[in-house]
């Protein structure tokens, strides 16, 4: 991040869109400006697709720009733990460690994706929620309602670091599979940095399943 926290969206504006396609999907940077929160000075980047018209961000600490085992967090949209503070749920938690942890970085970024439930949207997350509280599982749930376990693109994601100019990445993530998907969208990974959480009674069986049906290490 420039030392120059004012002009830097100033000096975006200025600029031409940058855009990064790979095949049919154009990813591009819309705007960005600068953030100070309670976690400390950030900038946010908002970026446009073609794939699925929603406007993902970045929230940026340090000079991300060329480095390379950036701190990052590819966190999904969850309205209901990251704003209501659900307690069903482990992303609310996440997220404010993540935040804690790249604001105290040298560089260090938040790609929030706008991908509720997995890919499911909030909608049919809240459905999936109905049925939790019937007695299924968050994989049992997802299924029922057709969907796969884990609908998540990292496409966007791995565009949107390009366009950041990140050469490589520490993952903060539970999910091997996040490495994985990443990777095979073309972005380095240097290591898996795991984000621990304290369980509660509300999101034990949820934490188990992960563990025990997607492979989450916990």
């Amino acid at each position: 991040m420039s030392s120059n926290l004012n002009a830097a969206p100033l000096d975006s504006l200025k600029q031409s869109p940058r855009s990064s396609t790979a095949g049919e999907l154009s990813v591009e940077i819309y705007a960005r400006a600068s953030l100070p929160s309670q976690y400390g000075q950030f900038e946010i980047v908002a970026f446009t697709n073609n794939r699925d018209g929603k406007e993902h961000v970045a929230v940026l600490h340090g000079e991300p720009s060329g480095a390379t085992g950036v701190i990052t967090r590819i966190h999904s949209e969850c309205l209901t733990g990251d704003v209501f503070g659900s307690l069903k749920c482990d992303c609310g938690p996440q997220l404010d460690l993540a935040l804690q942890e790249i604001a105290e970085s040298e560089a260090g970024l938040v790609l929030y994706m706008r991908q509720e439930g997995r890919g499911i949207g909030l909608a049919n997350k809240v459905k999936a929620y109905s049925l939790q509280d019937l007695g299924m599982d968050t994989v049992e749930a997802n299924h029922h309602l057709g969907f796969d376990d884990d609908l998540r693109d990292y496409e966007i994601s791995a565009r949107m670091l390009e366009l950041l100019e990140v050469e490589s990445i520490v993952l903060l993530t539970n999910n091997p599979s996040k490495v994985e998907g990443l990777r095979e969208a073309g972005v380095v990974v240097d290591e898996r940095r795991p984000i621990k959480t304290t369980p509660n009674p509300h999101n034990y069986n949820y934490l188990e399943t992960k563990r025990l049906k997607s492979g989450h290490l916990l």
